[in-house]
């Protein structure tokens, strides 16, 4: 393998230390490629099993130019979705091996580029019926659900049924979020995680779900291990994307529930969702967005025709286990408030009892096939900013791939520069250097995370990125006019969330690259449009940053490779100034690289640094440098 986790850092195999600086690749991986999964295309879910993923995230013809255009802009790592619908969409154990080829093929050239990988197996609500990606339609029927029924017993919000082009309000960017809460979403990972304890009486082919799912998914990603085990880029498997609790440690009724305020949409509390869809109808609080908070503005009555999406011959399962049940009036009622809660009268905890156990067999899985595979984990965004301890046991050899995100902007598409919301406190947050600070400190406490709790891992920032439609798509109209304003305020805010991640010196890779990204439907996944690239903006193919968005604010200085320990790393795009502090080391055989793009210095620099020997190579925008003394070292460039 090209690097190993050495304490906090990553390191090369000449002992540098590493700074994995990249993308997520990508956006539209988590629909088919044929027939075209684009969630604005009205499609009833038929063809779930004779879809293909083949060409995500782009062809292999077109592999070249896009891994170019990567590495022009200076990134070096790629965190590589795939989806276990993509490899078994056909049905339980029909892996598919054209998939299988293609990923071994695409993943051998990014290779051939130099990126440093990690496969992320993504999901997002469980599957694509549930209003996301990731899971096989399959998996609902062996549970008992018929997909077919989620969207007229409002088991799930679905884009490819709800989006009416004349009545944009039905259904609203970030809405696909709000199935996390319904009821096909929350039992899927409630049973997947926790099916033994509180469902146990659902058994799949002579075993219980929990196990059934999770051997079917832990053995699908396994493919991929066989597949890529050989070569050396690969660094490892991120788990799961965001991993979901479904309903574990919640009370049935919602109370104690300290989430609620921050759902955008309907909220619905487990005994909800799951009366919702055994076909009751029930009245359902809406909540939005209204200043620096979420307010609930109206409540309405759901699933009034009364639809159940249990299939035929099943029972509900929640009622078989006793968590609600019928009064002398034939009306519903909780019987298990705490059902979820408490394990032989002791309080669960989901990372503890649960995700370990889980990880712990998937981690074991992926190494039966690949050893040195780098496990990489996420922890709960808020409460790893806040320093709320999770019990989450470690395999060894692991990464801690937080995500991290500018809530207040992803949330509103409006550029909250002068003024931002604080997730850990609460309170607004005034002022463009507050504003700055605050991100600088939500991501100190992620990387503190990992040395007081993980024992002192690498921190890689998995996910964080930047809407590209902000104010109604407003900069795509400026580029026809005003090209040189258009990406403006996008700049200003990649510019503030690097300039947060260098003063941390954390590993980052931003959300995301779409190959097939258009201005109309974006990232072609829920009206998402956060990829760094459009086919829309590609005027002239012939150029490499052409169809790129807001360049500068991404593409900008910083080190690759660091012969010692980096100390500090800052950039200020308006003067052009960059500097780095490391402390050298010399008995590591090799230089220091720096990144310094043309895009940032059109017209060359200076670079001055305290020892050393200096080496432009022009073509591929790098320096490197030798030094000859250990200790402090600095380098500064500057515009010329």
């Amino acid at each position: 393998m090209t690097l190993r986790i050495y304490n906090e850092r990553f390191v090369d195999e000449k002992g540098r230390t590493v700074l994995l600086r990249g993308v997520n690749l990508g956006g539209s991986s988590k629909i088919p490629y044929s027939p075209n999964g684009a969630t604005h295309i009205k499609t009833d879910f038929s063809d779930h099993k004779n879809v293909s993923f083949v060409g995500r995230p782009f062809p292999l013809k077109d592999a070249d130019k896009h891994f170019s255009r990567l590495k022009h802009w200076g990134f070096n790592c790629l965190r590589f979705l795939v989806t276990w619908e993509a490899i078994e969409h056909s049905g339980p154990k029909k892996y598919d091996k054209e998939y299988l080829d293609y990923l071994e093929e695409i993943l051998k050239i990014a290779g051939e580029y130099s990126f440093y990988i990690f496969i992320d197996p993504h999901q997002d609500v469980w599957s694509r019926m549930t209003g996301g990606d990731g899971a096989p339609g399959w998996t609902f029927e062996k549970v008992g659900l018929d997909y077919t029924k989620f969207e007229s017993s409002e088991a799930a919000f679905v884009m490819q049924h709800r989006y009416d082009p004349d009545d944009l309000t039905k259904y609203l960017p970030m809405h696909w979020m709000g199935n996390t809460y319904r009821f096909a979403n929350g039992m899927m990972w409630t049973l997947f995680f926790g099916g033994k304890q509180f469902a146990p009486s659902c058994m799949v082919d002579g075993i219980n779900a929990q196990d059934y799912l999770q051997n079917h998914f832990i053995d699908t990603i396994k493919q991929i291990a066989i597949r890529i085990k050989d070569n050396p880029y690969i660094l490892g498997f991120d788990i799961l994307n965001e991993p979901p609790e479904g309903w574990i440690g919640r009370f049935v009724d919602g109370s104690e529930w300290e989430g609620k305020s921050e759902v955008i949409g309907y909220v619905f509390t487990p005994i909800d969702a799951m009366l919702t869809g055994a076909g009751y109808n029930r009245t359902i609080g809406y909540q939005e967005v209204k200043r620096f908070g979420i307010k609930e503005t109206r409540k309405e009555e759901l699933n009034q025709m009364k639809i159940s999406c249990w299939l035929e011959g099943f029972e509900d399962i929640w009622k078989k286990e006793g968590v609600w049940g019928l009064d002398k009036d034939g009306n519903p009622k909780i019987l298990k408030n705490d059902y979820f809660i408490y394990k032989n009268g002791e309080k669960i905890d989901f990372y503890r009892d649960y995700l370990s156990p889980f990880l712990k067999s998937y981690t074991e899985a992926i190494r039966s096939e690949f050893s040195k595979a780098i496990i990489f984990f996420t922890g709960p965004m808020e409460r790893v900013m806040k320093g709320e301890l999770f019990e989450l046991e470690i395999p060894p050899n692991s990464a801690h791939a937080a995500h991290w995100y500018d809530v207040a902007t992803t949330g509103t598409k409006r550029a909250m520069l002068k003024a931002n919301y604080n997730l850990i406190t609460g309170n607004p947050v005034i002022g463009k250097k507050n504003v700055q600070q605050m991100f600088i400190s939500q991501l100190l406490n992620i990387k503190d995370y990992s040395t007081s709790f993980f024992g002192g891992i690498p921190t890689i920032i998995g996910e964080f990125g930047l809407p590209y439609d902000l104010n109604k798509k407003e900069a795509y109209e400026k580029l026809k006019t005003e090209p040189d304003e258009a990406w403006k305020t996008h700049t200003k805010a990649l510019n503030n969330y690097y300039n947060a991640l260098d003063a941390n010196l954390l590993h980052a890779l931003q959300w995301n690259y779409t190959a097939d990204n258009i201005n109309e439907w974006g990232d072609l996944w829920n009206l998402e449009d956060l990829s760094i690239f459009s086919k829309d903006q590609q005027v002239d193919p012939d150029d490499i940053n052409s169809g790129g968005r807001a360049i500068k604010g991404f593409c900008r200085p910083h080190f690759i490779r660091c012969t010692g320990i980096p100390l500090k790393m800052e950039f200020d795009i308006k003067e052009g100034c960059f500097y780095f502090k490391f402390d050298g080391d010399t008995s590591i055989k090799a230089s220091t690289i720096l990144f310094v793009p043309r895009i940032q210095y059109p017209n060359g620099y200076d670079i001055s640094i305290s020892e050393g020997e200096i080496e432009k190579d022009k073509e591929n925008q790098l320096v490197s440098i030798t030094i000859k003394e250990d200790g402090i070292h600095t380098v500064k460039i500057t515009q010329i």
